[in-house]
């Protein structure tokens, strides 16, 4: 260490003058050239024979700092550092999530309105859909039967987001690898350009019959529960390239004109329901198209997962493996419908904070703050509501 006490200013180089400060530099053996500034008026003269009662305002060793490095990289301390900052963060990587309480955590307001005909039996502030004008419906083969058109929403499907592959939040946040590479989904704090990408899981969640809600009701889906889809297995999916193999018709709505449209169709779901014309739009989440999910408007991450199972949604319509339930149409059975009809569905966010139900589309500023929880609360789940009308015979 550099003893200040013997600094011997009559042999350092060059005087440094800087305003109401003098400086001085000086080498020693070490290497590290010393500036020292003085105050000239607060301590009057600068010669070498008052320096030693001088205030030592700024030191800089230069070469100090230049061996510190060198001693760094000789010891590899440098290096590990390097490599740690590149290493994934584990407590991000961590796959999260709680499982659904089925009396806890759904909405149950959001069975209604139940409706015979056009006429509501138990009425909702929630929106519905168009009913059959008449309360009497006619099904069946060769004979047809009369019976009563009926009208509810039920809780079909449940579904995973999450950005990490094979990450399950509804069953408690449970991860596995299955032994092949997938790549990990991306938020706009790691990709800066404000986008998202996200996995999505699909399960057949038929919690009214499971629960024996509604004895001897035939129209209820009456099926076990049971992981239906997983998006990691499917390249088209996580290619935009890819998704045009279902739906080239995304082309055509890849303009301006078209996009802004989509502002109507979020005042009418925020307000009401959602715009099934405008069916290129998700609302207030953005563009449907294309069908996959890479979400090139991600804004945060509730709306942007919404959006996710939107489109995963209309996916699996338009690969014949969701049908329509509302309507005339679907009183004797459930009809194709490559074209989803967003007003038949409704969402509820389940994991990490339960919500209530709202029809697909509406803006999720209404109910997206705290849904959100820094590393422990990044994926999300979701419970599908779907309308059905059924003649019950």
């Amino acid at each position: 260490m550099v003893n200040f006490t013997n600094i011997d200013l009559t042999k350092a180089q060059r005087p440094i003058k800087d305003g109401s400060h003098y400086g001085y530099s000086q080498h020693y053996k070490s290497g590290a050239r010393i500036f020292i500034f003085l105050s000239k008026a607060s301590f009057g003269s600068t010669s070498s024979g008052n320096i030693y009662r001088h205030r030592v305002l700024y030191l800089f060793f230069r070469a100090h700092i230049l061996s510190l490095i060198h001693r760094l990289v000789n010891s590899r301390v440098l290096l590990v550092i390097c490599i740690a900052s590149l290493l994934p963060n584990t407590s991000f990587a961590k796959c999260t999530g709680r499982f659904v309480n089925p009396i806890t955590d759904i909405c149950w307001e959001c069975l209604f309105p139940i409706s015979i005909g056009n006429a509501k039996i138990v009425s909702s502030n929630n929106p519905d859909t168009d009913n059959p004008s008449s309360p009497i419906c006619f099904c069946g083969t060769p004979v047809s039967r009369v019976g009563i058109a009926a009208g509810f929403w039920e809780p079909v499907r449940l579904v995973d987001v999450s950005k990490k592959p094979f990450c399950f939040p509804n069953l408690g946040g449970v991860e596995f690898s299955p032994g092949i590479h997938i790549g990990t989904g991306a938020s706009p704090r790691s990709t800066s350009k404000g986008t998202g990408s996200w996995h999505v899981h699909w399960y057949i969640y038929p919690l009214i019959h499971w629960m024996e809600l509604m004895m001897d009701f035939a129209c209820l889906e009456a099926s076990s529960f049971d992981v239906a889809y997983l998006t990691e297995l499917d390249p088209l999916w996580s290619d935009d390239s890819l998704s045009y193999i279902i739906n080239p018709e995304a082309a055509l709505f890849a303009n301006p004109i078209a996009q802004a449209a989509c502002a109507a169709d979020c005042v009418a779901s925020t307000v009401s329901s959602p715009m099934d014309s405008l069916f290129w739009c998700g609302g207030c989440q953005g563009s449907l198209y294309p069908l996959d999910g890479n979400i090139q408007g991600h804004v945060g991450s509730v709306q942007s997962a919404l959006l996710a199972t939107e489109r995963f949604t209309y996916k699996l319509h338009r690969q014949g493996l969701a049908w329509g339930t509302s309507g005339s149409e679907a009183l004797c059975q459930k009809y194709i419908m490559p074209v989803m009809k967003k007003s038949q569905y409704r969402a509820q966010l389940t994991v990490p904070v339960p919500s209530s139900c709202y029809p697909f589309g509406r803006t999720t500023t209404l109910y997206e703050t705290g849904k959100e929880v820094p590393i422990v609360g990044e994926d999300f789940g979701f419970l599908i509501w779907r309308k059905r009308n059924c003649c019950v015979l």
